[in-house]
C-alpha cells in the first residue's frame, strides 16, 4: 500500500515538472506581434471553434446514449422499428450545413484580405495606413543556407539578420538562388516560398519592438535546419542606427562578392555591406549574375520572337546555371548529373533491390544496355535490361 502511495506520489511530482517546463514555452503562431500573423491567428481560432460545435456535442452525446441505453437500464425505452425522425434530420443536417456557410464566408474573405501580395490597408486594427507612408522594401533571397536582405532604398544589405521599424508596412520581393525554401517569419506572417528565377511577395507589418526568428520551413539540404536569421523589429530611431551601422560596415555587395556568398556554407555568422551594385537583386532572379550567363527574361523575349535559329547553341550555353558551381569547384550539395559531372547512378542498390551484374562478371555482361553519355561504363542495372524468355517449345 505504501509503494502504492509512492509511485503516485511520483507521478504526480513528474506531471507538475513537465508542466512547469511546459508553461515556459512561447508558442510564437498563438501569440504573434504583426498584424497578418494576428488576423492568421484569429481564423485558426474561429475555425477551430466553428469544427468544435460539432466535435463536442457529438462526443458528449456518444457518452450520454452509451450510459441511458446499456444493457442493464430497464428504464430506457426500447424501439427496435424506430427507423426515422424529422426533428433529428432537420438538426444532424442544418447545423453542420451552417458551420460550412460560415467556414466558407470566412475562407472566402481571408483569402482576399490576407492575400500576400496585397498592399496593406492597415498597420493594426482600427489604424489604416497613413497615406504619405511608403512601405519599406526588403529585397529578400534565400542562399545555401543562409539568408541574404538587400535595402534598396538604403543601399545596404545583411546576412542572416533584417530589421525594419515598428509599425511601418514592409513589402517582400523573395526569390532563392537554386532550390525551393519558404520564407517564414512565425511572429509576423505566414510562410510563403522562395523560388529560383521567380519572385513572390509579401505584404506585412511588426507592431511590436524585439528580436524575433525567421527560417526555412522547406528542406533545402545538408544546412537546412540552421539556415536562421534574426529578425529585429525596432523603433524608427533604432532602425535608422542600424543602417548606419550597415553603411559603416563598408565592404560594397558587387556581383563578385555575391557569388563567393552563393557558395553553399553553414551557420554563416550576421554581417552587413554598406553598398549593393544596383540591379543585383534583378539579376539573382534573372539568374544572370556570373559574367557571360542569359538572363531570365532575356529567354522569354526571344522565346516570344520564335527562337534564335543558329544562335540557339550558343544561347544555350548561355542558360547553364548549375554547372558553373562545378566548374568553380564548389558543387551543389546533392548534385546529380549533369551538373556533378558523375553518372546517374551506382553500383550500390537501394535495400531489398536484386542486385546487377558487376563489370567483368561472367556472361551477363553482354547485351546490359549501354550507359548515357558522360555515365562511365558499365552495365545498366539487371532489372532494367531482362532477358527474353526462352521460346516455348511446341
Amino acid at each position: 500500500m505504501l509503494t502504492s502511495w509512492r509511485r503516485r506520489s511520483l507521478r504526480g511530482l513528474a506531471l507538475i515538472a513537465v508542466a512547469g517546463l511546459l508553461a515556459g514555452c512561447d508558442l510564437v503562431v498563438m501569440n504573434p506581434s504583426g498584424d497578418i500573423a494576428v488576423q492568421q491567428r484569429n481564423l485558426i481560432i474561429a475555425s477551430t471553434a466553428l469544427m468544435l460545435l460539432v466535435i463536442v456535442p457529438v462526443i458528449a452525446l456518444t457518452f450520454i446514449f452509451a450510459w441511458r441505453y446499456r444493457a442493464s437500464n430497464n428504464d430506457a425505452t426500447y424501439d427496435p422499428d424506430f427507423h426515422h425522425s424529422t426533428q433529428l434530420e432537420v438538426v444532424i443536417w442544418t447545423i453542420p450545413l451552417l458551420i460550412i456557410i460560415a467556414l466558407g464566408a470566412m475562407t472566402w474573405i481571408s483569402t482576399h484580405t490576407l492575400d500576400p501580395y496585397r498592399p496593406l490597408g492597415r498597420i493594426a486594427p482600427g489604424k489604416p495606413v497613413p497615406v504619405d507612408v511608403k512601405p519599406l522594401t526588403v529585397e529578400v533571397v534565400a542562399l545555401d543556407w543562409k539568408w541574404l536582405f538587400i535595402y534598396p532604398e538604403y543601399g545596404v544589405a545583411s546576412v542572416n539578420e533584417m530589421a525594419a521599424p515598428v509599425n511601418a508596412p514592409i513589402s517582400f520581393r523573395i526569390t532563392s538562388s537554386s532550390v525551393w525554401n519558404t520564407f517564414y517569419v512565425p511572429a509576423l506572417a505566414g510562410m510563403i516560398y522562395a523560388m529560383p528565377a521567380m519572385e513572390t511577395k509579401l505584404q506585412a507589418v511588426m507592431n511590436q519592438e524585439g528580436e524575433f526568428t525567421g527560417l526555412s520551413g522547406m528542406y533545402s539540404g545538408s544546412g537546412f535546419s540552421r539556415m536562421n536569421f534574426g529578425f529585429r523589429s525596432l523603433s524608427p530611431q533604432g532602425f535608422d542606427e542600424w543602417v548606419a551601422k550597415a553603411k559603416s560596415a563598408g565592404t560594397p555587395l558587387d556581383r563578385e562578392a555575391y557569388l563567393k556568398l552563393e557558395k553553399p556554407s553553414e551557420e554563416e555568422p550576421v554581417r552587413q555591406y554598406g553598398s549593393v551594385e544596383e540591379g543585383l537583386f534583378d539579376a539573382i532572379l534573372g539568374l544572370c549574375v556570373a559574367p557571360g550567363q542569359m538572363c531570365v527574361h532575356e529567354m522569354h523575349h526571344i522565346d516570344r520572337m520564335g527562337g534564335a535559329a543558329e544562335e540557339s547553341e550558343e544561347n544555350r550555353k548561355r542558360l547553364d546555371y548549375d554547372g558553373r558551381r562545378l566548374e568553380s569547384g564548389t558543387e551543389p550539395s546533392g548534385a546529380t548529373f549533369p551538373a556533378s559531372g558523375r553518372a546517374p547512378r551506382s553500383l550500390e542498390e537501394p535495400q531489398g533491390v536484386m542486385p546487377r551484374d558487376q563489370p567483368g562478371e561472367g556472361p551477363n555482361d553482354r547485351g546490359q544496355g549501354t550507359a548515357p553519355p558522360g555515365a562511365g561504363s558499365g552495365p545498366a542495372p539487371s532489372q532494367l535490361n531482362p532477358r527474353p524468355a526462352d521460346p516455348h517449345q511446341h
